[in-house]
């Protein structure tokens, strides 16, 4: 089972963007989703297949750093 985190975009380079996870950066592809620098995206196999809220997403980052905790 693959579990997908939220990133924030910071790039935009075409049909691509940079995704940032906590530091790490990683190029995905935007296909046919309309997304812009500083939206909060799900990423699956270099893909992005989901915009989602700020606020969704902070409470997921949250999540996923408790469970890190354990």
């Amino acid at each position: 089972m693959c579990v997908a985190a939220p990133g924030k975009v910071i790039e935009i380079n075409g049909d691509n963007a940079v995704v940032e996870y906590n530091g790490n950066k990683i190029n995905a592809n935007k296909g046919i989703v309309d997304i812009k620098v500083g939206d909060y995206a799900l990423v699956h196999a270099g893909l992005i297949i989901q915009v989602i809220p700020r606020d969704e997403a902070l409470k997921m980052i949250d999540i996923f750093s408790e469970l890190e905790k354990l």
